[in-house]
């Protein structure tokens, strides 16, 4: 459950973000397929972004290789969560794929109502296109298919009409509002769908009005806008042909200064924008820490002062591995802290065992945070007493290191 709130949360954050920067530096540019490369871009990135993960180390100094004593790694799992904590994230999760599964469904039902109209009406295919023709329909395009009214391939005022639904076709922009429907799917919650949706539609729009209007005087193809204006769309999949904000259509196409081929490095500014998401939500640091050869032992230890790394007789926990686990599970708990989180890993600790059979000098070798390396460090120094190592028959502090895995059930 926490890995979907993570995805969720860090996918929604992303995507609230690159719109923000779309919107404040990129949607007044004429830019058209830039811009709506950018926003199929960015809505991808926020999809795939929470799914990534690499890791990067801060010190080349790490070496786990110079403590041959090595304990077993032991694995804390978290399933004792209370039961109240479980029956609200069950509810939160159940609502989601209530969500899903309704945005899916609509998205289901449009493509069967799509299809149905295709099947039911008359159709001509032409030039790689398929006319679809009903008295009732608004002229609009899904993928080759233009619906329209009526067809007359002599009248003049259809050619702009069918010259524009082409480009559509041609473009693949259906395939665009199909990508965002099942984006929308997947983050059904976030307030930002409705002005995602409107921007790609417009830059749809803007990328055929351009087109047309390099064949057809631009006067004349804006009277024929206002002359179409219309009230309702065939459907939410389909690209209209007057179906989106005729004054900014109009108003775009009359603009006498295009934007400069200078202001294209403004899309450039995105990449430290997602580099830097990249490295929040994607990177994870290891902290590695150096290990000194010895380490420095409590004046009152009464023994050599000298500590071993190897030695003929290795420290034994008593009781064996067997009740070595046991103690530690049933000590180590799980830091509600790294639980809500959803913090997972594995902590290393080295400790000594003094030659009377003393834990002492515990320290993180490799932690992961959300306190589990200080529930760690507790455990430790709540260890009983060892069987000390000997060398040469003489007890002798020993080194030992031990990997304890904190995972999430």
């Amino acid at each position: 459950m926490n890995g979907l709130f993570n995805y969720l949360w860090e996918a929604s954050l992303a995507l609230f973000l690159l719109f923000a920067f779309y919107k404040i530096f990129l949607s007044r540019l004429s830019f058209f397929t830039w811009n709506r490369a950018f926003l199929l871009a960015s809505l991808l990135f926020a999809m795939i972004l929470p799914l990534l993960s690499f890791s990067i180390s801060n010190s080349s100094v790490f070496i786990p290789e110079m403590l041959n004593y090595n304990l077993p790694e032991f694995q804390l799992s978290e399933t004792e969560v209370q039961s109240s904590s479980i029956q609200l994230l069950q509810i939160l999760v159940g609502i989601y794929f209530i969500g899903l599964l309704w945005k899916l469904g609509t998205l289901g039902i449009g493509l069967f109502i799509t299809f149905k109209k295709i099947y039911l009406s008359r159709r001509i295919r032409k030039g790689g296109l398929c006319f679809v023709i009903h008295p009732e329909f608004q002229p609009s395009s899904f993928f080759h298919f233009v619906f329209l009214p009526a067809y007359d391939e002599n009248d003049p005022a259809q050619q702009p009409i069918i010259h524009h639904e082409s480009i559509h076709a041609e473009k693949w922009h259906s395939l665009d509002l199909i990508l965002l429907q099942l984006a929308q799917a997947i983050l059904w919650f976030h307030p930002v769908w409705g002005f995602y949706e409107a921007n790609l539609r417009e830059v749809h729009e803007y990328e055929a009005d351009q087109k047309v209007t390099a064949t057809y005087p631009k006067t004349a193809y804006a009277k024929l806008l206002l002359g179409l204006l219309i009230t309702e769309s065939n459907g939410h999949l389909l690209n209209n042909f007057n179906h989106f904000q005729t004054k900014k259509r109009i108003q775009m196409m009359m603009k006498s200064e295009k934007s400069r081929a200078i202001q294209k490095s403004l899309f450039l500014l995105a990449l430290p924008l997602m580099a830097a998401m990249l490295m929040v939500f994607a990177c994870e640091t290891e902290k590695e820490e150096s290990f000194p050869e010895t380490m420095d032992i409590p004046a009152q230890i009464a023994a050599a002062n000298e500590v071993f790394d190897v030695v003929e007789e290795a420290p034994q926990f008593k009781g064996g591995m067997e009740e070595w686990s046991r103690f530690l599970s049933s000590t180590l708990h799980y830091p509600d802290k790294a639980k809500e989180a959803g913090i997972e890993g594995t902590v290393f600790v080295v400790f000594v065992v003094q030659p009377d059979g003393r834990v002492t000098n515990p320290e993180i070798l490799k932690g992961i945070g959300g306190g589990c390396d200080e529930e760690a460090l507790r455990v430790i120094r709540q260890s009983p007493d060892w069987i000390p190592g000997k060398q040469r028959d003489r007890e002798v502090a020993v080194r030992m290191r031990l990997p304890i895995r904190f995972k999430l059930s």
